[in-house]
C-alpha cells in the first residue's frame, strides 16, 4: 500500500511531477449544501463529496463517476475525537478488521492544530493559520507538503469562506490530501454546529 505522501516514482493518477493548484468548493456538487467539489486547474471537477454534514459518522472522498478513493471515520462522536481514513474501502461495519492507512487526532502542542501518523508511523502536521479554512500540511521536517487558503479574484478580492486555493506540491497523493481538507471542513461545522447550540441555550434562558 502507498504511503500516505509518497515522494517516489509517479505511480498513481493521483500524483504529479509538477506542482498542482486546486480550486476547493465547500458545497455539494449535487445538493449545493454540505458537501465539497474539488476542481483542478483547468476547471475539471476531480473529486466531490456529497451529502455529509455534521452528524455524520461515515465521509466518503470520491472521484468525478463517484469511485469511493477513501472512507472516513470519527472514532469518537464529538469535536475532538480522532479521525480514521481508509483507502478504497467503501462502507464497513465496525467489527471489520481494516487497517487505516492514516489517522488524524488533535495536536497536544499547539490548539487548533492536528497530527496525521500514517500506516508506516511517520508524523505530518496540519497547522493552522486561520479559522476561515487557511493552514497548511508539513512533514516532520517542516517541509510544506500542501497549504490551503481563500481563494482571490485575480484583482485580489476574496470570493468567500467556503471557496479555497489548495496548493500541493510534486510527488504527492493530493486525493488524500483533499480527505484532510474534508476532515478540517467538518470539524469547522461541527465547531459552527456547537456554536449555534450555545448560542441558542443563551437565548432561551434571556
Amino acid at each position: 500500500m502507498a504511503r500516505v505522501f509518497p515522494q517516489a516514482a509517479i505511480s498513481s493518477p493521483y500524483m504529479s511531477t509538477e506542482r498542482e493548484t486546486f480550486t476547493v468548493w465547500m458545497k455539494s456538487l449535487v445538493y449545493q449544501t454540505n458537501g465539497l467539489t474539488v476542481y483542478n486547474s483547468n476547471g475539471e471537477i476531480t473529486y466531490r463529496v456529497e451529502n455529509y454534514d455534521k452528524c455524520s459518522n461515515e465521509v466518503h472522498i470520491m472521484d468525478l463517476h463517484g469511485n469511493i478513493l477513501f472512507t472516513i471515520r470519527k472514532k469518537k462522536l464529538w469535536l475532538f475525537g480522532s479521525w480514521y481514513v481508509y483507502r478504497e474501502c467503501g462502507s464497513f461495519t465496525s467489527t471489520e478488521e481494516v487497517k487505516p492507512c492514516a489517522r488524524i487526532k488533535r495536536s497536544s502542542i499547539r490548539d487548533g492544530d492536528w497530527e496525521v501518523r500514517d500506516e508506516t508511523n511517520e508524523v505530518f502536521w496540519i497547522l493552522r493559520f486561520d479559522p476561515k479554512f487557511a493552514f497548511q500540511i508539513i512533514d516532520i521536517h517542516g517541509n510544506i507538503i500542501a497549504q490551503v487558503k481563500p481563494k482571490q479574484s485575480s484583482n485580489g478580492i476574496t470570493l468567500g469562506e467556503d471557496v479555497l486555493t489548495l496548493e500541493v506540491k510534486p510527488r504527492v497523493d493530493h486525493s488524500l490530501v483533499v480527505t484532510l481538507v474534508t476532515i478540517d471542513g467538518e470539524v469547522k461545522q461541527l465547531r459552527d454546529f456547537e456554536e449555534e447550540e450555545v448560542a441558542d441555550e443563551i437565548a432561551i434562558e434571556i
